[in-house]
């Protein structure tokens, strides 16, 4: 007999041999049903796989990330399957479940194929889906498995096998179709029910531009067809909301070529939008006992030597900056933190001026190559919301859940409240990737995993995720459209500290290290900004948006008090523009509902008779007649409610 552990912590007893299969019949049938993959002892296992010795047994369906890998990287064999079929000669190459799907490298030799074949291929996809073939994992050896690839001229799998050790060579198996697989499929092809080919790309051999070029097919399947309607009017629905598209429309951001790629210029709107960011968070900071510094944007290479940036930066990014002095070299700053402990080094410090939280909002450069560059989200040049907090061992639990409000506080004044947190720690088999002690290391992650569980976040642990100083607290929020995105980090680092000799004076009169928290709730304002425009559709929270209020006039007799409704708004802070075009009255409402301005104010001869305005609201339309005075405790009231104070 093994024992099998649940996730609820429960222990069942079965026969040597039995399968995640076989565990599901025995919870319930119906979760059977839905069960399509599985991990054992945390590895992923087929739901076919006979386990043998006591473990941990997680069983997934299709509502599970691990469940949609599966069926995902499943349906990448399908796909190679069709190819194979309707393409014959192709060379398969790799094929992985990707975030939103899968896809598969193919070189087609003397095959072309385009998007007007993708319906052909799906179809294909589909028929064989509807076999309920098995998926049936079996060992090879190298000898075999090259002799295999090396009769079908495929030079990519003599490639991939010729690295890997014997006894560690997979395939499976479905149908007619074989390929070199490590695992992880659902039981059978006809839980495929849906299939859409969403485009090809080219792409390299093992993304090397000196190697053969390949075709990418990308592609996503569902269990139900319903389910990929709905997908496929969620991608039409991120169309319109793309960040790209929407910065232009409204006028917040815009890029050159003469500039230079990612890095982007942003546009009066834009600006005063950033800027109302910044103000806000500044606010906060105030409160919670954060001082404003400035850095420069560039350091000698020397200082990023010390901090270790330069040898994970160095090569593959900026190269550095001579002087006209030979022995001078500059670079351009990937991070902030080295300058910020150049600041806290400038003085002595006891144990009673701790802690001190600098922060800045400081533009940071790093290389990025030109296909991986998208909009605001991935750039060359970025502002980040920075702040550093150098406190003793006593304070760091308490300014950890100081900084884990701070950003509670951000998602929830910007409609993020649909968040998770993952815990990044260092992964222990490679020491190599990381700076600074062991026992420091420990006190770093036992820190942060012991703030989240005090605060009661929603957390999940991720092992080899942290930074090359220290490990880190990542917010993952959920956009409008059900998107994760990672926006603001927390990360305790007992290392630059080590490195740049900080110290402070203890109450035992000794010089002890500081602990260093680096923390930024936006992360970057460029990336913030685009996540921001995607969730509201552009419809900012009010207090936030570059215009609340259009003008509009009936005609130019009544454009005096239009201005006169303008200066009264601009008097209690309302920003306001006046739309005197000699266009209808129609078009300018139109138009300023394409803009998204939250409120339009009519007013012609009864208005300016009555000294009231026609309001319309953005997507409601007619809310009724009111003086401006209402209008404005209207307005001023919508923002009071959109902010609440910050609360130490």
């Amino acid at each position: 007999m093994i024992r099998i552990t649940l996730p609820d912590g429960s222990v069942k007893e079965f026969d040597a041999g039995v399968t995640p299969m076989d565990v599901a019949k025995s919870i319930s049938e119906g979760l059977a049903r839905n069960v399509i993959s599985a991990s054992f002892n945390e590895e992923t296992v087929e739901t076919s796989t006979p386990l043998t010795e006591d473990g941990s047994l997680v069983l997934y369906t299709w509502r599970d990330d691990e469940g949609k890998k599966a069926f995902w990287h499943s349906s990448a064999h399908i796909l190679a399957q069709a190819l194979e079929e309707l393409y014959p000669g192709a060379k398969l190459t790799i094929g992985p479940a990707i975030d939103t799907g899968f896809y598969y490298d193919v070189d087609f030799g003397e095959h072309t194929v385009s998007e007007k074949d993708l319906p052909a291929i799906e179809k294909k996809m589909l028929e064989i889906a509807r076999g309920k073939h098995e998926f049936s994992m079996r060992e090879s050896s190298k000898a075999d498995a090259l002799d295999y690839y090396k009769k079908q001229h495929n030079e990519y799998k003599v490639e991939l096998i010729e690295n890997l050790e014997d006894g560690t060579i997979t395939f499976c198996d479905h149908d007619t179709f074989t390929d070199l697989c490590r695992g992880g499929h659902i039981p059978n092809t006809g839980i495929v029910k849906a299939v859409k080919l969403m485009s090809i790309a080219g792409a390299y051999w093992r993304g090397d531009e000196n190697n053969t070029q390949l075709t990418r097919i990308y592609g996503v399947t569902f269990p139900k067809q319903k389910e990929l309607k709905e997908y496929l009017a969620l991608l039409e629905e991120a169309k319109k909301r793309d960040h790209r598209k929407l910065g232009k429309e409204l006028e917040l951001f815009t890029f050159s070529q003469k500039v230079g790629q990612g890095l982007p210029l942003w546009l009066p709107k834009g600006a005063a939008l950033r800027e109302r960011l910044e103000n806000f968070l500044k606010k906060a900071q105030k409160k919670a006992g954060y001082e404003m510094v400035v850095s420069p944007h560039i350091g000698q290479k020397e200082l990023y030597v010390t901090s270790g940036h330069y040898a994970k930066y160095g090569e593959d990014s900026f190269q550095p900056i001579k002087t006209p002095n030979d022995d001078e070299e500059f670079l351009l700053k990937p991070m902030n933190c080295p300058h910020h402990c150049e600041i806290y080094n400038s003085k002595p410090w006891s144990y009673k001026d701790l802690p001190k939280r600098f922060a800045e909002f400081g533009t940071v450069y790093r290389y990025e190559q030109s296909g991986e560059l998208h909009g605001l989200t991935r750039v060359r040049g970025f502002t980040q919301d920075d702040a550093h907090i150098f406190c003793t061992p006593d304070q760091l639990d308490e300014e950890f859940k100081k900084v884990i409000d701070l950003v509670l506080y951000v998602f929830g004044s910007l409609g993020f409240e649909n968040f998770t947190a993952q815990v990044s720690l260092r992964d222990p088999d490679k020491p190599e990737k990381y700076i600074g002690a062991l026992e420091n290391w420990e006190k770093a992650e036992n820190a942060i995993l012991n703030a989240a569980k005090e605060k009661g976040l929603d957390y999940k642990v991720e092992t080899g995720e942290a930074a090359f100083y220290g490990p880190k607290l990542d917010f993952m929020v959920k956009d409008a459209l059900g998107r994760s995105w990672q926006l603001g980090t927390i990360q305790v680092d007992y290392n630059l500290p080590e490195r740049f000799e900080l110290t402070y004076k203890g109450s035992d009169n000794e010089l002890h290290r500081p602990i260093m928290i680096h923390r930024a709730p936006f992360g970057s304002l460029e990336r913030f900004v685009a996540i921001l425009l995607e969730h509201t559709g552009g419809n900012f929270p009010l207090w936030l948006m570059p215009e609340q209020v259009a003008i509009l006039s009936l005609s130019e007799k009544y454009e005096k008090y239009a201005q006169k409704v303008l200066n009264s708004l601009e008097n209690n802070e309302i920003r306001a523009l006046v739309d005197n075009r000699n266009e209808t009255i129609g078009k300018k409402i139109r138009e300023s509902e394409m803009n998204k301005i939250p409120y339009m104010l009519i007013v012609g001869e009864q208005e300016e008779k009555d000294g009231t305005v026609s309001v319309r609201k953005h997507s409601d339309g007619d809310i009724g007649n009111m003086t401006v005075e209402e209008f404005s405790e209207l307005i001023n009231k919508e923002i009071e409610n959109n902010i609440v104070d910050f609360n130490v």
